[in-house]
């Protein structure tokens, strides 16, 4: 069965514009792939914590003789990890907060970067050990000009960092559909740019 991971990250549970878009990505996905099962993580309502130093200590103790306490700290990531693992496609809602990523995405990441299980490392290098194929990442901007060779690009932290991450972890395709000027846009204008932006997640499905 196909399965997509879909992980909204806006502390917008309601009216957030990346989960818009990536609700038309979902709707395409879903009419092309019937019976597919889709899985989603909104990481921002609280249910993905920090790592703590229980849960680091059982990513790097030896796993076939974790105690009770170790595999309770590392349930979640176990879990999280799963749920990537059996998918093939990745969908990520991602509004740009403070020039990167929510720290509540970066929460998520934090749980699932664990090596022997999504990378490994050994004389040659890491080597990424996802078996997803491919992700599409939804990127919502308050502002405008952060795309390459605008005038805010440099200030764009976000789109770098998930794709050297993602291509880390071994997913081999990364598209970003784009929504600019959240707050900043005329109603008119924006409201142009949000259908852009859904036409381009519908031709991504």
């Amino acid at each position: 069965m196909t399965q997509l991971l879909r992980i909204n990250s806006s502390s917008r549970l309601e009216g957030s514009h990346s989960a818009a878009v990536a609700d038309i990505f979902e709707a395409e996905f879903r009419r092309k792939h019937p019976g597919c099962r889709v899985i989603t993580r909104n990481v921002a309502d609280g249910s993905i914590p920090f790592i703590a130093q229980k849960t680091i200590e059982g990513f790097y103790a030896p796993q076939d003789a974790l105690s009770e306490d170790l595999k309770e700290a590392t349930a979640l990531s176990d879990e999280l990890i799963r749920e990537i693992q059996g998918s093939e496609t990745l969908l990520l809602a991602v509004p740009i907060y403070n020039f990167s990523i929510p720290a509540a995405l970066k929460a998520w990441i934090d749980q699932v970067m664990r090596i022997g299980h999504t990378f490994s490392m050994d004389e040659t290098g890491f080597q990424g050990l996802v078996r997803a194929e491919r992700a599409i990442i939804v990127c919502a901007y308050g502002s405008e000009g952060y795309l390459r060779e605008e005038p805010f690009a440099a200030a764009n932290f976000l789109e770098p960092y998930l794709t050297f991450l993602l291509t880390f972890l071994g997913v081999e395709t990364i598209e970003f559909v784009h929504v600019q000027g959240t707050a900043t846009a005329g109603p008119e204008d924006f409201a142009a740019r949000l259908e852009v932006a859904k036409m381009e997640a519908k031709r991504a499905a």
